[in-house]
């Protein structure tokens, strides 16, 4: 099987532009099948902001309204990804921005309403990755760069969690290829102490995951990251690393002790 590594970048590297432009420098020169996955919230928030859009999170995950998804998708699959798709032709990488509206690569269905109406928030199901689709810009060299946008198929846009996009993504290629996942964002990997880039935790379980949960070592944002990372490698994903995004080319080269790697 061809090697695939599916890569997402976060957190304040999207907003600084020469760790931006350090890190696609850096994940055009992966030899190997790549897809790039972003999202660009604290754009998104600031937008809101300036045009009086009242903004919501709960666990680290956007309450989208009608006026939310807007602006997360003008941000979003607009905007950043443009900038992304840009920046990584100026380097050779021949890529191309989708949201999942684009060639039906990722239909998703509306989140239903349980103890809070998220509003217009995506779920994937495997079934809602095209494969086959994917497949056919991965085989002729084309690099997809996916931003945070997905659809339902009867023409409603969805604001869907950039976490959960790399790993659905990963989860339903790991069928075709040996699928590496990599979050790759400002801090070295999880950190025990959030407030000392030092503490890395190198290996997380799935039964240490529990107890730092417990112990609240890890919160907030970092919860659906660790969800959708313990999923993927319960279906198929050969590895997931989170790490800095300066480690990318370590990372995606196996090379050192870098990050942390989560096993099941």
């Amino acid at each position: 099987m061809k090697k695939l590594h599916v890569i997402k970048i976060g957190g304040n590297v999207i907003d600084e532009p020469k760790e931006l432009e350090k890190f696609l420098s850096d994940f055009s020169r992966i030899s190997d099948l790549k897809i790039l996955v972003h999202g660009g919230g604290k754009v998104a928030t600031e937008l809101a902001k300036r045009l009086g859009i009242e903004q919501e999170l709960v666990n680290g995950r956007r309450i989208t309204d009608a006026e939310t998804l807007k602006v997360t998708t003008m941000v979003y699959a607009g905007l950043i990804n443009k900038q992304i798709v840009a920046a990584l032709q100026s380097k050779k990488c021949n890529a191309i921005g989708l949201s999942g509206a684009d060639a039906n690569t990722i239909n998703a269905s509306k989140r239903k309403v349980k103890d809070i109406d998220y509003g217009f928030v995506g779920d994937i199901e495997s079934s809602g990755v095209n494969v086959e689709m994917i497949s056919v810009f991965l085989e002729n060299d084309i690099t997809p760069v996916f931003s945070a946008i997905t659809h339902n198929g009867e023409g409603q846009l969805l604001n869907t969690n950039a976490d959960t996009i790399a790993s659905a993504l990963a989860v339903a290629l790991s069928k075709k290829y040996d699928v590496q996942l990599n979050y790759c964002f400002e801090k070295k990997g999880v950190l025990r102490d959030v407030e000392d880039d030092g503490s890395v935790i190198n290996i997380i379980t799935q039964n240490s995951y529990k107890d730092l949960l417990s112990e609240g070592v890890i919160f907030k944002g970092m919860i659906p990251k660790l969800d959708n990372a313990f999923d993927a490698i319960r279906n198929g994903v050969s590895a997931v690393m989170i790490a800095h995004s300066k480690d990318l080319i370590t990372i995606t080269n196996g090379n050192g002790n870098t990050g942390t790697k989560l096993i099941a």
